[in-house]
C-alpha cells in the first residue's frame, strides 16, 4: 500500500467554517503527495455521525484522524473516544460571523482559542488526544507525516529535506540581516 494510492489521513471539522483554518493541513499533505479524505464531523449537532464516522475511519484504514474544532472543542477528544486510531486535535479560534468575508476583530471568541486548546489538551487520563496550536492545521499535517514516516521511508527523507530547507532558509535571512543591519531589514521585509 502507498500513502498516494488510498486516504491514509482522515480531516474532520465541526463546522464549514473552520475549513479557513483546516486547508492548510490538507496543503502540506497534499504537497506530500498523502491522501486524505475531508468531513465536516459535528460533536454537537450530529453525534451518531460521529460515531459512524470512527467506524468508517478503522473500516477504511486511517491511520490518523486531524480533527478541528473552535469553541468547547469536543470533536478530538469525542473522535478518540470512539477509536484506536491516533488523533491530532487542532483547536480553532471561533469567529462569530460565519457569513461575513470581511474579518472583524471584535467577532473573536472572548477566549482567544484558549478554550479549544483546553478542550482538547485536558482530556480525562486514558483517552489522549495530541494536540497543535491554535489555528496551527498546518503543524498537524506536519504531524502527521511524521507518524506516517515510521512506516513510509521516503517520507522520512522528505521530512529531513524540509529541516534542511528551513535551516538553509533561516541562514540565507540571518546573512541578509547582517549585511543590512536591522533598520533596513525590518523595513524591507515588512513592506
Amino acid at each position: 500500500m502507498k500513502y498516494s494510492e488510498k486516504p491514509l489521513v482522515g480531516i474532520i471539522m465541526g463546522s464549514s467554517s473552520d475549513s479557513r483554518i483546516m486547508q492548510e493541513a490538507a496543503q502540506i499533505l497534499d504537497e506530500y503527495k498523502i491522501k486524505h479524505e475531508d468531513q465536516i464531523v459535528s460533536a454537537h449537532r450530529t453525534p451518531a455521525r460521529l460515531e459512524e464516522y470512527a467506524k468508517h475511519a478503522e473500516k477504511l484504514g486511517l491511520k490518523i484522524i486531524i480533527a478541528g474544532a473552535g469553541g468547547a472543542a469536543h470533536l478530538p477528544g469525542m473522535i478518540a473516544s470512539h477509536t484506536t486510531i491516533p488523533v491530532i486535535g487542532v483547536p480553532i479560534l471561533v469567529y462569530n460571523d460565519k457569513h461575513s468575508k470581511k474579518i472583524d476583530a471584535s467577532k473573536f471568541s472572548a477566549f482567544g482559542g484558549l478554550d479549544s486548546l483546553l478542550s482538547i489538551t485536558e482530556m480525562p487520563s486514558g483517552s489522549p488526544v495530541v494536540s497543535v496550536g491554535v489555528n496551527k492545521a498546518g503543524n498537524a499535517g506536519i504531524y502527521a507525516i511524521k507518524i506516517l514516516a515510521n512506516e513510509f521511508t521516503d517520507l522520512k527523507k522528505k521530512l529531513k529535506q524540509h529541516k534542511l530547507d528551513q535551516y538553509n532558509s533561516v541562514m540565507k535571512e540571518s546573512d541578509k540581516l547582517k549585511t543590512e543591519g536591522l533598520t533596513k531589514f525590518a523595513k524591507n521585509k515588512f513592506k
